[in-house]
């Protein structure tokens, strides 16, 4: 199954972080990697006082279930010590299943496709990069989701 993987990072090297959990993913068991988008910064969503974040997309092949494939991003995060103190906190590393296929998850443990990701820059301009055409289930073509969200702040790096 196609799935797109969004990675952010504002702690401890955050590019170098995106790096290591990239690698982790492709070393996992039924995960390839078989692109990443560029790296974005940007601020906070929640306009705290912390570092920018940098981010990207990773677009994997896997036979993992969508709830074994966020197992998966979890203990990853687990290995990069990310720690959740607070909602939209500073994290070492935060990985989330964006889309898996043309599948609609909704259980407690996951929502996809992810339910911010229609306002949210840092996700949907490397998802764009990665896959212009793509049609995201329930939501449409990225290039209107993109449309409808307006202004934002992102920089490629």
């Amino acid at each position: 199954m196609l799935a797109y993987i969004g990675l952010g990072s504002n702690l401890n090297n955050p590019k170098q972080q995106i790096k290591a959990a990239v690698m982790a993913l492709h070393a996992t068991k039924d995960v390839e990697v078989v692109n990443l988008s560029s790296l974005y910064q940007s601020p906070p969503v929640d306009d705290s006082k912390q570092p920018d974040y940098i981010n990207a997309i990773a677009q994997v092949n896997t036979h993992l279930t969508p709830l074994e494939l966020l197992y998966a991003c979890q203990a990853i995060e687990t290995q990069q010590h990310r720690v959740r103190e607070k909602k939209w906190g500073a994290r070492t590393i935060d990985l989330d299943i964006i889309t898996y296929g043309v599948q609609v998850v909704a259980s407690k443990q996951l929502v996809i496709p992810h339910p911010e990701m229609m306002n949210r820059a840092f996700v949907l301009i490397p998802l764009a990069e990665l896959e212009p055409d793509l049609k995201v289930p329930v939501l449409g073509p990225i290039e209107d989701i993109i449309q409808e969200l307006g202004a934002y702040q992102l920089t490629k790096l």
